[in-house]
């Protein structure tokens, strides 16, 4: 027998699920004899690329993690004191282990399915009550991207709740982190607000003004009482913002306590690593009163239909698929795995655990003020809690050069040393630092004393009365038993890829490899500082240039940006870099974007966030664009005309035969063509946004690139642009990463999210071009499978003109509506199936959007059509009155394990029907929590705060 010594384990056919066998009996049903031939009546040959993508060959597992290890390696972990936002922390491992490292918590979808995502809503409600308690304030919301951002969305929220329309100046002090002011300044731009940077105590803020905004404790480390400072902005109706520590804020008085209308930050201390910069969980704390204007998501509580608690997405009318241009943010993915495990520290730690970290961080930080000011240092800080700034004068480079050699990385400006010390920072730590300062002035390192006898160095009238943090929540899970039956009880209740596909339409719900996913906890990439010298970081910045070029080569463009830390916010990146090229080439009046009726809602808002004016494109009944209208828009604003944002393939799940004349049409008139590359997933390998004649196109890595959803985030929206548009991509105020006529920073971080790139990389790198290309094939294969089964039971509502499907379809359920059934009670029915529901009424009202991925194999297509068909049998019982109108499964679904197991049952349905609809269910039933939860009790009584526990009862 001949053995076969040279055989490799092949990635790709990991990550592709359908075997050899699957795949012949899925041609077949769809009716072609092999997949380039379905390709080929897919996507038009006028699109199609030439060559094969122009990538390295696929790594095996094994020899990808062997490779990334030496790369890691020439990261170097050194002891970070820079601190500007980003301090070293310790992740319980409890949490490490059982959410970050957990498929459980990091495949889950964005919770607008609320019954089966209790455990996350939970976890993200606990999110909310810690940042309300903690900073004083009477409403939350699930998180935002980064500390920065959520800063912007706070001056963009007071510019718009404004009340008089002519002010538009707005108070920075200069004290914030530099790299927030940059975002500032970018957000600023396209509305006209102009920023008054300066000192809080001088300078003059009066007319004109409409908010203001301060670090606390400031980015110098000074804790200053801003009482008098808010109190006289409030006396000019100006509203006032507050970047605060949330660690710091266990000792200082809170915010919401001295007049803050706003307080945002970020939670990245509460137990999250560095990650050269992400992703970390920013939060956003508010007044009641402006609630619907709050920027993200808020969880709320409410009631299900049995009268029990309930959690769910609250105040859904202000989302932006929704107000779209009028919406007073485009946010559209959150941090919400972030948030869970800030969330998930709080409450393993508790009020006392956190008072003992702040205590112990703030104390060390005296101890080492008052020890270098025996020496004769100039301590600049009087009040303070973990960052000390000195005047080192001369002694500055002795300094430096003896804190590389003993990897130590301090912050240093002009002629002064500042250092923050973190959780992780102990006696003999700040002993090290004391002696290196001593050496300077020739101290003998014997001879070094470090002060331990400390007093506070905050005020009385600063320092924190109030309690935090009282709910049981917080109160009772402080043993790693007890915290991992925690976790446990909430991951059961919430539906993953654990358990079963989940075919969103538009949102690519693939295979996350283990492999994928196990370097991002490797200490080499999670404790490097985002503000680290260049020559400790070129392991990221191999896995940066490798992302690029490999990125570019897919796309068809020039060159990315790594910055934008999730798609929406690619969207407006590349958006403000098309204005940047039409501003330098004197085209200031360019400021119309034509976008199609189709789009995601996403598209309008960051249009009008970037400053533009937004022309709607009509669509043809077919869903395609109509290129006359295009025409028709595109000439009539000619001198004006920006761009064109455009979702390819269509939002529609259909391959455009027009789309090249469609660019060509724009670029006639002077415009640029952006695309939204949510629907990546069916380009990759076969056509490229370059190719078809884009300048710019935003990546969902969460989506195309395998990083995780995390049950609404990370994510991460990088673009790439063509040529001429390299010169205006994203720089950074504090790391050099200008182009040369680059617009301010987008994201907080130069990189964004820059440890979860590494899962991308890792995609890219096991599956190669040649897997890359057979992963759409794949996808298309399989939705287009799909559609063959479906297509007999529901109306699918549009297809390519040789009646193919892209990578994802739409049934249309609107006809249903005639007998009393909504798309929802399909979608809440699905659940007692053991599914979740595909993407519900958009792009269009009362249907569902199906994409299956590659990593779908047939068997569990075949579960999910044999659920929805069985479903439409349903329907048919409902329109021939053998099953009641009113009570019937799809009406009352979900059904949980306590209506099922109920002394009384009085539907005119059985319990099997309701529970087990069809065999298979039986043998993995995933059961609801709750039973269908009531969005509208939860509005009108908002509860956005974990309610007393007799609630629960």
């Amino acid at each position: 027998m001949s053995l076969n010594i040279h055989y490799k384990e092949d990635f790709q056919n990991r990550h592709i699920a359908p075997n050899s066998e699957e795949t012949s009996a899925m041609l077949q049903a769809v009716g072609v004899n092999s997949i380039d031939e379905l390709i080929d009546q897919t996507v038009p040959e006028s699109i199609r690329l030439k060559n094969k993508l122009n990538l390295p060959a696929a790594k095996s597992e094994t020899q990808y993690l062997s490779d990334l290890k030496q790369t890691s390696m020439l990261n170097k972990v050194f002891k970070s004191y820079i601190g500007q936002g980003y301090y070293d922390t310790i992740t319980p491992g409890v949490i490490l282990r059982n959410v970050f490292e957990n498929p459980g918590w990091y495949t889950q979808y964005t919770p607008y399915q609320a019954e089966i995502a209790q455990g996350r809503l939970q976890a993200l409600l606990n999110f909310q009550t810690m940042v309300i308690d903690l900073t004083g304030m009477e409403i939350a919301n699930a998180s935002l991207l980064d500390e920065g951002t959520a800063a912007a969305e706070a001056m963009f929220m007071q510019y718009s709740l404004r009340k008089n329309q002519t002010a538009n100046k707005y108070f920075v002090s200069e004290l914030i982190f530099p790299q927030t002011i940059d975002i500032l300044k970018t957000r600023a731009n396209p509305y006209g607000i102009e920023l008054v940077i300066g000192n809080h105590e001088t300078t003059a803020i009066g007319e004109g003004f409409f908010g203001a905004i301060v670090q606390y404790p400031a980015g110098n480390g000074e804790v200053y009482n801003y009482n008098e400072f808010a109190s006289s902005l409030h006396n000019q109706n100006i509203k006032l913002t507050v970047i605060a520590d949330l660690l710091s804020l266990v000792l200082l008085t809170p915010p919401g306590e001295w007049g803050a209308d706003v307080v945002v930050g970020t939670t990245q201390r509460f137990g999250i690593p560095m990650g050269f910069g992400g992703p970390h969980a920013a939060y956003f704390a508010t007044k009641e009163e402006y609630k619907r204007s709050i920027p993200g998501r808020i969880i709320g509580v409410t009631i299900d239909s049995n009268e029990n608690y309930a959690l769910r997405m609250a105040l859904q009318t202000r989302e932006q698929h929704i107000r779209r241009d009028k919406a007073t943010s485009n946010i559209c993915t959150a941090q919400a795995l972030l948030a869970i495990m800030a969330g998930f520290y709080g409450a393993y730690h508790g009020p006392k655990g956190l008072k003992a970290i702040a205590d112990r961080t703030h104390g060390l930080t005296v101890a080492l003020a008052n020890t270098l000011s025996n020496m004769g240092y100039d301590v600049v800080n009087k009040a303070f809690f973990d960052t000390i700034s000195i005047k080192a004068g001369d002694l500055k480079d002795a300094i430096h050069k003896d804190c590389l050699d003993q990897e130590i990385n301090l912050n240093y400006s002009n002629n002064q040393v500042s250092i923050s010390l973190d959780e992780t920072t102990t006696f003999e730590d700040i002993k090290v630092l004391a002696q290196i300062f001593g050496k300077a002035k020739g101290i003998a390192k014997d001879e070094v004393v470090v002060v331990e006898e400390v007093n506070t160095s905050i005020s009385n009238d600063l320092q924190r009365t109030s309690t935090y943090l009282t709910h049981p929540i917080f109160n009772a899970h402080h043993s790693e038993h007890e915290m991992l039956r925690y976790i446990k009880s909430l991951e059961a209740k919430d539906l993953s890829l654990c358990h079963s596909m989940i075919a969103l339409g538009s949102c690519t719900m693939k295979l996350n490899a283990t492999t994928e996913m196990i370097p991002v906890t490797w200490s080499h990439f999670g404790k490097i500082h985002p503000f680290a010298p260049a020559d400790q970081v070129m392991g990221y910045y191999h896995i940066f240039n490798d992302l690029d070029k490999w990125l570019s080569e897919i796309t068809g463009f020039a060159a990315m940006s790594l910055q934008p830390n999730a798609g929406a916010q690619g969207e407006y990146a590349g958006l403000m870099v098309i204005r940047a090229y039409h501003q330098d080439r004197g085209d200031h009046h360019r400021n119309i974007a034509l976008i199609p009726a189709s789009a995601h809602g996403t598209n309008p808002a960051s249009a009008a966030m970037a400053g533009m004016k937004i022309v709607v494109v009509k669509s043809l009944e077919n869903g395609n664009i109509d290129v006359d209208d295009l025409k028709a828009k595109a000439e009539q604003y000619s001198n004006e005309l920006s761009c064109l944002m455009v979702t390819y393939p269509s939002t529609h799940g259909v391959f455009e035969e027009s789309i090249v004349e469609i660019c060509e049409i724009i670029h006639q008139h002077g415009g640029q063509v952006y695309m939204d590359g949510a629907n990546m997933n069916a380009q990759v390998g076969l056509t490229s946004p370059g190719n078809i004649g884009a300048d710019v196109c935003h990546l969902n890595l969460h989506k195309t690139f395998c990083i995780p959803h995390g049950g609404g985030g990370p994510g991460m929206g990088p673009i790439g642009v063509a040529a001429h548009l390299v010169p205006y991509l994203p720089g950074h105020s504090v790391v050099d990463i200008d182009k040369g006529k680059s617009i301010s920073a987008v994201s907080a971080a130069p990189w964004g999210s820059s440890s979860i790139l590494i899962i991308s990389h890792a995609y890219i790198a096991m599956m190669g071009g040649e897997g890359l290309t057979n992963a759409t094939k794949f996808a298309i294969l399989n939705a287009n499978y799909m559609k063959s089964r479906l297509e007999n039971h529901y109306p699918v509502l549009y297809s390519g003109s040789k009646g193919r499907c892209a990578h994802e379809m739409i049934l249309d359920c609107r006809g249903f509506k005639n007998f009393g059934i909504e798309v929802t009670d399909i979608a809440k029915r699905l659940m007692d199936y053991g599914f979740h529901a595909p993407t519900v009424s958009f792009p269009v009202a009362g249907t569902l959007m199906v994409e299956p991925t590659e990593s779908e194999p047939k068997h569990e297509l075949d579960r999910f059509c044999d659920a929805l068909i069985s479903i439409k049998s349903e329907i048919d019982k409902v329109e021939n009155g053998s099953l009641d109108k009113i009570d019937n499964p799809l009406k009352n679904a979900p059904h949980t394990v306590a209506v099922i197991t109920s002394n009384e049952w009085d539907h005119k349905y059985s319990r099997q029907e309701a529970a087990f609809p069809l065999p298979y269910v039986s043998e993995r039933k995933f059961w609801p929590s709750v039973g269908r939860v009531n969005d509208s009790f939860g509005d009108r009584s908002l509860v956005c705060a974990c309610p007393p526990i007799e609630s629960y009862m």
